[in-house]
């Protein structure tokens, strides 16, 4: 769209919405120009995609003109000069163009319509190799066997042979992996910390002790900090307050680890400041948590994306940064990390307070704890869990009648949500079997104190989020 925009100002507001699954048709030009067709070169005459546009603001397409992602809701009102159209969808008649002449202006990313990185678009991969390699002309020699001892050898140069460094951890299969580099890379100098927010699932703290001490040997911190977050969220509903008040108590909990730390160095060889933080962020992070001076808002303040290191005067080391999570795994295997742990289901840094969509209590914790393990149970016994990506049941805000035995009640509801998807950048939900679901709904109706009735999100991402909140 910047392409169009800036050869004679040819971008409309689209009329529909296309969110998920497409058809691109792609239309060759054989004969007409050595460029024209090498971005689909090898994909055929259609291609399924995952598309992301819907109705915008036409004063706000203009001013959304500079960003590298396509645009999410305009469209091109014809092929700008020079430009050939090399792809169409039944919405967007010019979904892909290509210069006639000009290899690689013809050819950058922000002049298809659809997301060529995800994991719903099938050829994405080949799409994108035919652009870094057969026409940027890129080297292919990136393994993961050379990651590890390259950015174990990157992390111990940072660091040097003194320092002490912190990171948080929460269990999942991030800030694990994170936690097991650093591990090999500098030792008992780093220390991993898992604060205990009062927002975890059921018995969570203890099974991450138990995961990172006992089966991977990493140094580790448990702070308990449960009625610091509890008293923090009263009376707080909307979720990036929520956010962003999980955030401010992580950092003085932080903080006051930190301290104890070097007050507990002082007299040694590793005496000094704390001056190292490491995060488990991942690449779609950072594509989420921030936005260019354009089309793509900020889709979450991300709990591992800003705020910590400037608070606390520390340096960053994020060596995940660039991956995704296939690739996370991919390097935790590497590094020894037990399958199970590899394979463990990710979970949000605020934890269970963008679960409960409403404010945060001890009660509705309880409620939304209970009705989770149980989900997580039946997944695992009917032995769905390397099926599903992400998996979690959420307390709804809202209240529906019920009959328990023979009385009426006015109680909660819970939602369910299981997704499917690589690399979390975009997802399907998870299409349960009949029984299992009829299973789960009668187990946490019948069980769970509170809730009245259970429902199913079948909503894919986009356009809604992994998360509820």
């Amino acid at each position: 769209m910047e392409i169009a925009w800036h050869n004679g100002r040819l971008v409309l507001a689209g009329e529909k919405r296309e969110y998920g699954h497409a058809k691109v048709h792609i239309k060759k030009h054989k004969g007409e120009s050595p460029y024209v067709d090498k971005l689909f070169n090898g994909l055929g005459s259609e291609m399924d995609v995952y598309m992301s546009h819907g109705r915008k603001d036409f004063q706000e397409m203009f001013e959304r003109c500079l960003m590298f992602r396509p645009f999410q809701g305009d469209k091109l009102s014809q092929v700008p000069q020079s430009f050939s159209t090399i792809a169409s969808t039944t919405n967007a008649p010019l979904a892909a163009i290509a210069h006639n002449t000009e290899p690689y202006y013809a050819q950058r990313l922000d002049v298809i319509r659809f997301h060529p990185e995800v994991t719903h678009t099938p050829k994405g991969k080949e799409l994108l190799r035919n652009f870094a390699v057969d026409i940027c002309g890129a080297r292919q020699h990136w393994a993961m066997d050379e990651f590890v001892p390259k950015e174990i050898a990157r992390i111990r140069a940072l660091v040097g042979e003194k320092a002490q460094v912190i990171g948080g951890v929460s269990g999942g299969v991030d800030s694990t992996v994170a936690a097991k580099l650093m591990h090999e890379a500098i030792g008992t100098r780093f220390h991993a910390i898992l604060v205990d927010n009062g927002l975890l699932r059921e018995r969570e703290a203890e099974t991450v002790q138990k995961t990172l001490s006992q089966d991977l040997g990493i140094n580790l911190i448990v702070a308990d900090a449960r009625q610091l977050f509890l008293d923090a969220l009263k009376g707080v509903i909307d979720p990036e307050t929520k956010r962003k008040r999980i955030g401010r108590i992580f950092i003085e909990v932080f903080e006051e680890q930190k301290k104890i730390l070097e007050d507990a160095a002082a007299n040694t060889p590793n005496a000094g400041d704390i001056e190292w933080l490491v995060q488990g962020t991942l690449y779609p992070d950072v594509i989420e948590s921030i936005s260019y001076k354009g089309p793509s808002a900020t889709i979450k303040t991300h709990h591992n994306v800003g705020g910590l290191p400037e608070r606390m005067n520390l340096k960053l080391i994020e060596p995940l940064r660039e991956l995704f999570k296939d690739e996370v795994r991919e390097l935790g295997t590497k590094l020894g990390i037990p399958e199970q742990h590899i394979w463990r289901h990710p979970f949000p840094g605020p934890g269970l307070a963008i679960r409960i969509l409403g404010e945060v209590t001890e009660s509705q914790l309880r409620i939304a704890r209970h009705a989770d393990r149980i989900f997580i149970e039946e997944i695992v016994s009917g032995g769905h869990y390397r099926d599903i990506s992400q998996a979690f049941a959420a307390l709804l805000p809202v209240r529906a009648v019920g009959v328990v035995g023979d009385r009426r009640v006015y109680s909660q509801v819970i939602s369910l949500r299981a997704v499917e998807t690589t690399d979390f950048m975009t997802a399907d939900f998870w299409y349960p079997p009949k029984d299992f679901i009829k299973k789960v709904s009668l187990r946490i109706t019948n069980e769970v104190d509170g809730v009245a009735r259970v429902v199913y999100d079948m909503t894919s991402k986009p356009p809604g989020t992994i998360e509820m909140m």
